[in-house]
């Protein structure tokens, strides 16, 4: 719709409505500059408008300001209401405005794959799209959350977790096999149909069907010992004793709830925290802490619908949301997961029995998470406002960015920037660089700074020229002395930016924690108490920023060191490559083998013996 020549605030919402009708529908609110400020649904248009379009003892003063700060608005009519609110969350999740409730952290959750690629199917940890074949299990909490519980299912079932590739390369079993958490299928010490039943006891458990599985652990375990087998009889014996320490770890352990997603929202003082456990199979798969922007006239039930629209954007939900606080439109939010899942979606509000029990612990979590949230938030708070007066800031930071390098003698090079805010490290907000000037002297630290810091500020120049997003930092920490500053005041001052303060953090004498020393521009060095707060605070940047680039350049000289030279060679795929390894033993026996041998290993033929013997002899 065009927008309208009004001004802004009461008068221009109303001189839309003429051209609204009663459809469901989605309306966005933006500012003088185009800036997204409140995204809404609406089961119809016109009322919902209406109701923005005059003064109203009502209207929080939140919703006053937005109004005024209104200069135009958008309006897209759907089918459905259902439809309407999968659109509202969609458009918060890509444009984050101001005045909504906005889910921080979209973190994705692994689940556990029994793949089906292999006729001895692994058991491993998933995350991400499922597009590989197999039974997935899920989700889980954490990675954490995964990692015990897997670890505790190879002890029971003896599945392998190694890849296709290796499987196929053994020769004799491995340390897992050793130490019983694997059966050794690689070198037949299990048979298909063995391994195969292992499998399907897996997936019982992992569904819930645990009974039979002890149960026929247990008189598996009293045959052996009947029979004199008592090394076998002890094996199963700790087999069932990880069984259970698998259900009893789990905390939680609802007889009546096969499969649920028990959501509890606490909200004090202008914050929120909401909890989430996970349950499936009748067990607990861990739970995640969440705590979205909110302002402090938003209803519970504006949180709550707020939170799963956004939560399960892109999740897949349970059959059951078991929830503390009723969300706005309940109707609307069973129809919109119930279409995502295809299957129907029930979504409760208990007031007695064990669902209420759930719910109960999970916002006795939620109340204690967001104590301590907000604990140390007070306490990040007084840190960013004693950093201020130690750097003599105009104002206490809201964004500090710390950037670092790593390499060896110039090799692998990469650069990497942490972020720092009110609530902590903004750990979705940090980047990785690799280095693109080919002019780069390798090792010229200086050199690398530069091009961090100068592909940043231009990278920000280009997202939010108006620095009105929040992208922008007031603070920058590079780690380096006085020539460090001086070659990143340079890339500042060249760019034209000159209301950002920067600080260089050297080691200081014998490069001891305690000892560093602190360098700005126009400013003599200078040092900080050994005991005091700040001086902590930045060591923890500092050394959060050089954890992270050390991690970066790691991953970065590990793939180069596993690249294999095969690679570069066109024809050769995963297959050949094996084929080649198989044959030859090594990349360096390939690379020196005679145009005969590479001609005579299977699969290879004529022609492509002849290209990989040129790309390894070509002068």
């Amino acid at each position: 719709m065009k927008p309208s020549n009004k001004n802004s605030g009461y008068e221009l919402i109303h001189s839309y409505l003429t051209a609204l009708d009663n459809s469901p529908g989605v309306y966005r609110m933006l500012d003088e500059q185009n800036r997204v400020l409140y995204v809404g649904k609406a089961r119809n248009l016109r009322n919902r408008v209406s109701s923005y379009s005059r003064p109203s003892p009502s209207h929080s003063s939140r919703i006053a300001r937005m109004i005024s700060e209104t200069a135009s608005m958008m309006f897209l009519t759907t089918s459905t209401e259902t439809e309407a609110l999968l659109l509202e969350q969609n458009l918060i999740k890509q444009l984050k405005p101001r005045y909504n409730v906005l889910l921080r952290d979209d973190k994705s959750f692994p689940n556990i794959l029994v793949s089906k690629e292999h006729s001895f199917p692994q058991l491993k940890k998933h995350r991400g799209n499922k597009k590989e074949k197999g039974s997935y299990f899920g989700p889980f909490a954490s990675a954490s959350a995964v990692n015990r519980t897997l670890n505790q299912l190879q002890k029971v079932f003896m599945l392998r977790n190694c890849s296709d590739s290796i499987f196929s390369n053994r020769t004799r079993p491995c340390l897992q096999y050793q130490i019983k958490r694997c059966s050794a299928p690689c070198v037949g010490r299990i048979s298909e149909q063995e391994y195969f039943k292992s499998v399907k006891d897996a997936q019982n458990f992992l569904s819930g069907k645990t009974t039979n599985i002890q149960e026929n652990l247990a008189k598996e375990m009293k045959r052996a010992s009947d029979q004199m087998e008592f090394e076998k009889a002890a094996s199963i014996r700790d087999r069932i004793g990880a069984l259970t320490q698998v259900q009893t770890r789990q905390g939680i352990n609802p007889r009546s709830v096969k499969e649920a997603d028990v959501i509890a929202l606490h909200v004090d003082k202008g914050h929120a925290c909401v909890q989430v456990f996970f349950i499936r199979a009748h067990q607990n798969w861990g739970n995640s802490d969440f705590y979205p922007k909110i302002s402090d006239d938003m209803s519970t039930a504006e949180i709550m619908e707020g939170f799963i629209g956004q939560f399960y954007n892109s999740k897949e939900p349970a059959r059951l949301l078991i929830l503390s606080h009723e969300p706005e439109n309940t109707d609307l939010i069973t129809d919109l997961l119930s279409e995502r899942l295809s299957r129907k979606v029930e979504v409760s509000v208990p007031q007695r029995g064990e669902r209420l029990e759930l719910v109960s612990g999970a916002l006795r979590n939620a109340v204690g998470s967001l104590n301590r949230k907000m604990a140390e938030t007070a306490t990040q708070t007084k840190l960013l406002k004693d950093l201020a007066k130690v750097f003599g800031l105009s104002s206490t930071p809201r964004r500090i960015e710390v950037f670092d390098n790593s390499h060896i003698q110039g090799a692998h090079a990469v650069g990497a920037m942490v972020v720092v805010g009110p609530d902590g490290f903004m750990k979705n907000q940090y980047r990785k660089f690799n280095f693109k000037n080919e002019n780069l002297v390798p090792g010229d630290d200086f050199g690398m700074m530069r091009e961090v810091l100068e592909r940043r500020i231009r990278r920000l120049s280009k997202e939010d020229p108006d620095r009105g997003l929040g992208m922008w930092p007031d603070l920058i920490i590079i780690d380096g002395g006085a020539g460090q500053v001086s070659a990143v005041g340079k890339v500042l001052a060249d760019l034209g930016i000159e209301d950002v303060a920067m600080v260089g953090v050297a080691k200081g004498v014998d490069r001891n924690h305690g000892k560093e020393e602190f360098y700005m521009l126009n400013r003599p060095a200078f040092a900080l108490g050994k005991n005091d707060p700040v001086l902590y605070f930045i060591q923890r940047m500092r050394d959060e920023a050089h954890n992270f680039v050390i991690g970066t350049h790691r991953s970065k000289r590990s793939k180069t060191i596993s690249a294999n030279p095969l690679d570069d060679i066109p024809g050769v795929g995963a297959s050949r490559k094996r084929a080649l390894l198989d044959h030859f033993g090594s990349s360096k026996r390939i690379k020196s083998a005679h145009l005969s041998d590479l001609k005579s290993v299977d699969g290879i033929s004529s022609g492509l013996a002849e290209r990989i013997y040129n790309h390894f002899n070509d002068t």
